[in-house]
């Protein structure tokens, strides 16, 4: 398939610069229906990005979709603040009986705003108030948001140098496997919290993702986890994990903690909770964190009412059986001997995952863009992430068929040997 540019016309002259996805796929997009794309020409894509993490369930789910219409054409709440509605009451509702019960969960709900980093931004704020402590730790190479908070415990400089002002009260650590296991885990971090002369102040917490996805897609051991979980506990630091790309099944579980067994103090949840790509974000936390006034963190759009009736739906349909967790983790087989064929042929290349979030690296770092963009030519939408961009980065919606799964993962095998 040959793809002709279209004529971006007003994009280009009206749109900001700091546009960037439409940059590497210079198509005018129209519809979309599970995982596939189709611009206003006509051509089909298969999307392997998925809106970041946010279509976990592909475009315009027809089950998700139904329930959406009906709700809308009933003249059902759209914008609600925090008010009380019988869609929250519904989500609530089967969140608590399908996702925290099943899983012994102890947390409380909070619709902080829209987006991730308002989620991320809440947790903060939260573990702060609690422990009456501003410093907080946070890993080589993550990735929490835009806003001001996030960007400080954010380890990408490019992001972070947006920011236009000092960030503060953010101490970074060696993420998992940085030193390439040839020191132990938390050395660093335990000697400094243990040595009054360290200069580090007391963090409040330490905020991590268990599967960094911006970061060039780096996967935290299990074991790692706990250990981080047990040295949280013992230095009296909460731990927040950012589940809001890895979280709603993308590594398996519902929650990509699930797999270390590891309970966190405080979890953000954005992207794909509402199912439909719609707006919505949660901070969970334990019941005794709750320490919150009646509205001392607020915000207009908290009570997105379409985007609580699609989460409902979706966790209804999804997640009551087991059955997606399976499916995910299958899929996620049928990717890795992929990998292992492409890095066979390919000695510059190595791969890493879970589920279905991959990351294909090169060691030459443009070459990662070279493959997306070859991919794009041949029909498959693919990003990157990595610190240089060196990262090709796989994120099919969960519910790619497996014949869908096998057309991209030749086209990317393809798109890899063509740029050799």
């Amino acid at each position: 398939m040959t793809i002709t540019p279209p004529a971006l016309s007003v994009f280009e002259t009206l749109e900001s610069e700091v546009r960037s996805y439409c940059r590497g796929w210079p198509a005018v997009f129209d519809r979309a229906q599970g995982a596939r794309l189709t611009d206003e020409d006509g051509h089909s894509y298969l999307d392997f990005f998925a809106g970041a993490g946010s279509l976990n369930y592909g475009h315009n789910n027809p089950v998700l979709k139904r329930a959406l219409i009906d709700y809308i054409e009933r003249d059902g709440i759209t914008h609600g603040l925090d008010m009380a509605t019988t869609a929250k009451r519904a989500f609530l509702e089967t969140f608590e009986n399908v996702i925290l019960r099943p899983r012994d969960l102890p947390y409380k709900v909070m619709f902080p705003g829209p987006t991730g980093t308002n989620a991320v931004e809440a947790a903060l704020k939260l573990a702060r108030k609690v422990k009456g402590r501003e410093s907080v730790v946070s890993f080589t190479n993550a990735f929490h948001g835009m806003s001001l908070g996030s960007l400080a415990v954010t380890g990408n400089a490019f992001k972070r140098a947006g920011a236009g002002i000092p960030l503060v009260h953010g101490t970074p650590m060696p993420f998992d496997n940085y030193f390439d296991g040839t020191v132990p885990d938390f050395l660093w971090f335990e000697r400094l919290l243990e040595d009054q002369g360290s200069g580090l102040n007391k963090p409040a917490a330490v905020i991590v993702e268990t599967v960094q996805g911006e970061g060039g897609i780096n996967v935290a051991r299990a074991e790692w986890l706990r250990a981080l979980q047990d040295l949280c506990h013992r230095q009296d630091m909460l731990l927040i994990v950012d589940d809001i790309q890895m979280g709603c099944g993308r590594t398996g579980g519902f929650f990509s903690f699930e797999e270390a067994g590891i309970v966190p103090d405080i979890v953000t949840l954005s992207k794909s909770i509402s199912g439909y790509g719609m707006p919505m974000s949660l901070c969970l936390f334990k019941g005794e964190l709750d320490i919150w006034e009646p509205g001392e963190h607020n915000g207009t759009f908290r009570g997105n009412n379409p985007a609580f009736v699609t989460a409902a739906a979706t966790l209804d349909a999804y997640w009551a059986d087991g059955q997606m967790e399976k499916q995910t983790l299958a899929r996620g087989e049928q990717v890795e001997q992929t990998m292992l064929a492409i890095c066979a042929e390919e000695p510059t290349a190595q791969f890493r995952g879970r589920g279905l979030v991959w990351g294909l690296e090169f060691s030459e770092p443009a070459r990662a863009s070279a493959v997306c963009a070859r991919a794009f030519e041949l029909g498959l939408l693919l990003e990157t992430s990595g610190p240089q961009s060196e990262v090709v980065k796989l994120l099919p919606p969960l519910t790619v068929t497996p014949e869908e799964l096998d057309e991209g993962l030749r086209t990317l095998a393809r798109s890899v040997r063509e740029t050799a």
